[in-house]
């Protein structure tokens, strides 16, 4: 950070470049994020923003001023290198710590230094003061830059949001040495790491991801994707169209991630108990991880998790974020044919979840007896998609107690889900024949048969194809609950 201090407020300004830098050249005003509800795409080409200052709207223009912390983070910040690309041999920074975007970074910093242009695309639910910080560290570098403010939904993680990024960006003159910043939960970083791998076929994205669930799985991995719909068929409501998940996407490792856990504090309840089943599925399979016992370790913390502890929260993020490094670094695209499916594992869980998460109607009770109605979070169809897996894998001989007087995992499972007040239940679904018919457009099917990733005994896991369909029926009726439920 620049050694004098001042007071910036979000209310963008013009870029005033340096006179050694292009001093002829036209740019574009830093222009105030653009929160409408559901923006529709230009049909004709917009004219540069103008270089005279714009008023902010919505989300910044009312942004109070604040201060950039000048101590030192809450939480130590921890490390780690990501090898992308076997075959380039690149390597990506992922930093754990708290404070580290609106304190400290010497990595953000550098990652800043090499730009003149960056797109911020914010997740719409972000309070100003989140936002504040990272706009003070670009406006001090005196780089150009704007805002694309985007809905958290599976709806608008949409082509024609990605579109309206893509937009953003050439309104902006972003070159290819310049880059975005994802600043928000994993829709979020999925929508703006795609956007980053297309625009000028490539540019770098830098991941800030604010919601346990981007920390732990979305942000790192390279993974990037939008939705896309298609008629429904089969008895799924004739032409009544239905939401395929990520099935447009590529492969764009990021050039930095930064796991601020200090953002979490800000999150929902419902969202940190969503991001918590990611975790559970790490802790599932944590031997073929390489990382033997977070099981135990996720289990003792979780009553801290669940409070928010900050240290507890850094750990978590670090044990879960390196376990996930590991796999991709051996099998970034995932192509391996090994038993254990490489990069495939971390999709334990997953062929279940897609299938109910965007299914309307759902509904559940927590632990407390409150009722939750309407789409599932991500994490809370992960969960279920967990429990179907493990009864999956146990009606399979495939998952054994760990010792004679343990539980069959899958009850374990469950507690743990309900511990973290997670859904072990649902009503509202369609029948399990209507859901196992939605499986098979999971991206793993090969062949036309049916991938599931399953648990195995010891935290491992293992790639089936061969899974009997009533064992799978059996398995999905056993989440759903009664209607009056």
């Amino acid at each position: 950070m620049p050694s004098k201090s001042r007071k910036v407020t979000a209310r963008p300004s013009s870029q005033r470049p340096s006179k050694k830098s292009q001093p002829k050249a036209p740019t574009a005003a830093k222009r105030p994020p653009n929160t409408s509800p559901k923006p529709k795409p230009a049909s004709k080409s917009k004219p540069l923003p103008s270089a005279k200052p714009r008023r902010p709207e919505a989300a910044l223009a009312r942004a109070q001023r604040v201060e950039t912390p000048s101590a030192a983070p809450v939480v130590a910040s921890k490390k780690f290198l990501v090898r992308a690309g076997v075959s380039a041999g690149t390597r990506y920074p992922v930093l754990v710590g708290s404070g580290l975007l609106s304190g400290r970074c010497p990595e953000l910093d550098e990652a800043l230094s090499s730009r003149r242009a960056v797109l911020l695309v914010v997740d719409a639910g972000l309070s100003p003061a989140m936002i504040e910080p990272l706009i003070k560290r670009v406006e001090a570098r005196s780089l150009r830059w704007g805002v694309c403010v985007v809905r958290a939904s599976e709806d608008d993680k949409s082509i024609e949001t990605l579109q309206r990024v893509l937009a953003e960006a050439a309104r902006l003159r972003l070159e290819r040495r310049d880059a975005v910043i994802a600043l928000g939960g994993g829709i979020t970083t999925d929508l703006a790491g795609f956007a980053a791998s297309i625009y000028r076929r490539g540019i770098d994205v830098i991941q800030c991801p604010t919601s346990l669930l981007a920390m732990v799985d979305a942000a790192v991995g390279g993974k990037t994707a939008v939705n896309i719909t298609v008629p429904g068929e089969h008895g799924e409501g004739g032409s009544k169209a239905r939401l395929l998940k990520n099935m447009v996407g590529a492969f764009h490792p990021p050039a930095l991630v930064i796991c601020d856990v200090a953002t979490l504090a800000t999150l929902p309840p419902r969202e940190l108990r969503a991001g918590l089943a990611e975790c559970f599925k790490h802790a599932l399979i944590g031997k073929a991880l390489g990382d033997a016992n977070l099981s135990d370790f996720t289990r003792k913390a979780l009553p801290d998790l669940l409070k928010g502890n900050q240290p507890a929260l850094a750990q978590l993020v670090h044990r879960n974020t390196a376990c996930k490094a590991r796999i991709v670094q051996l099998d970034e695209r995932e192509t391996s044919t090994k038993p254990d499916g490489g990069r495939m594992m971390l999709n334990l869980g997953h062929t279940f979840a897609h299938a109910i998460e965007t299914l309307p109607g759902l509904s559940w009770r927590t632990a407390s007896g409150q009722l939750q109605i309407g789409p599932l979070k991500h994490g809370e169809a992960v969960g279920l998609g967990l429990l179907c897996a493990a009864r999956t894998a146990e009606a399979l001989k495939l998952l054994k107690p760990t010792s004679k007087t343990a539980l069959p995992v899958s009850i374990e499972l469950e507690r743990t889900l309900r511990q973290a007040d997670l859904p072990t239940v649902v009503a509202g679904l369609p029948p399990a024949e209507t859901i196992l018919r939605r499986m098979f457009d999971d991206k793993k099917v090969d062949a036309g048969r049916l991938r599931l990733i399953l648990p195995r005994t010891g935290g491992l896991c293992v790639v089936r194809d061969d899974v009997p369909a009533p064992v799978i029926l059996d398995s999905i009726r056993s989440i759903a609950a009664p209607s009056s439920n």
